[in-house]
């Protein structure tokens, strides 16, 4: 047994022929992230506080759908959304709906720890975050050129776009550079050398979703769940994960069945509807695993023997 630690920035729609300058940034933030993790777990630092502190750094990347980089609602607004989770004791927060909150996963533990509450949404839950005094910004910090060109293109195509749908291109169109601008829900999964588990989730959505839509990453079960078995943050389309019960299901076959923690999320995500989702995991026992169904996902993990791996693609490692 030992520490271990995973992380996702997102799944879709990600073809093999993305330009190098297109991976490098994320790729970057993700190894950045991952190592600000790693030191935090070296550190004896709980779980929980690992998983929070990545997910905080994800966040303040443009390049995500979270925080700073969430994608835009119908009207043009963003509507974040996150949820952490313990695995020994189970308690959780959630959040939905912010607009001026800078790190929705921070709220989401608060909501967790100062109130008896789990789940806070819109109005309420920004009140909330001016009593606790958690740093707030203009709404206009969200917006960024490339969430607004997606935007356009959504419309223009009447659809909501999952992580990482590709750029609409017309035979007479010069394509816009960034427009689709590559971003996807972030998520953390970590367990120290005690078994202690941890999970942590953070998304601005789909691209044109209805105002007032809620997904799969605050719903504890569906995107986001932990128990003294293990630690699932999920990713893709949130309709069909919470259909699904993916992170619950991934613990349940491991509580009920016996499953490997690998064997249980291979089953979850073959069983999930092709192209809709992938996830992160760890177990009490510090293995780790990230299957997927989409045509890529960002992810990364590390375990305490020295093992690192990152990789975008189905059995493909940039490392």
């Amino acid at each position: 047994m030992g520490w271990a630690i995973a992380l996702h920035g997102g799944a879709g729609d990600i073809p093999r022929s993305l330009p190098l300058e297109r991976r490098e940034t994320r790729e970057a933030a993700i190894r950045h992230c991952l190592q600000i993790g790693v030191d935090a777990l070296k550190a004896h630092r709980s779980p929980l506080d690992v998983v929070e502190v990545v997910v905080r750094e994800l966040e303040n990347h443009p390049h995500f759908n979270a925080g700073r980089g969430s994608v835009l609602t119908s009207n043009g607004t963003v509507e974040m959304e996150a949820c952490i989770m313990d695995g020994n004791t189970k308690r959780c927060g959630a959040v939905s709906g912010l607009i001026t909150v800078k790190n929705p996963i921070s709220l989401a533990r608060l909501v967790m720890e100062k109130t008896p509450h789990i789940y806070l949404g819109f109005d309420g839950a920004e009140a909330f975050a001016r009593e606790q005094g958690v740093e707030m910004v203009d709404s206009t910090h969200f917006i960024t050129p490339e969430n607004i060109e997606r935007l356009k293109q959504a419309k223009k195509a009447n659809r909501v776009q999952l992580d990482y749908t590709q750029p609409i291109k017309k035979v007479d169109e010069i394509p816009v550079s960034d427009g689709d601008s590559q971003i996807g829900t972030v998520g953390c999964v970590a367990v120290d050398g005690h078994g202690n588990l941890a999970t942590a989730t953070s998304t601005g959505g789909f691209v044109n979703k209805m105002v007032g839509r809620i997904g799969d990453t605050p719903i504890v079960g569906a995107g986001t769940y932990a128990n003294n078995f293990c630690a699932v943050s999920a990713t893709g389309k949130g309709e069909a994960i919470i259909r699904g019960t993916i992170a619950r299901d991934v613990a349940a076959l491991m509580e009920y069945k016996g499953l490997s923690l690998k064997d249980a999320a291979k089953y979850v995500v073959e069983g999930a509807p092709s192209g809709t989702t992938g996830l992160i995991a760890v177990s009490a026992k510090g293995e780790v695993t990230m299957p997927l169904n989409t045509s890529g996902m960002y992810r990364a993990c590390a375990t305490e023997d020295g093992y690192t791996e990152m990789a975008i693609w189905p059995g493909e490692t940039c490392d």
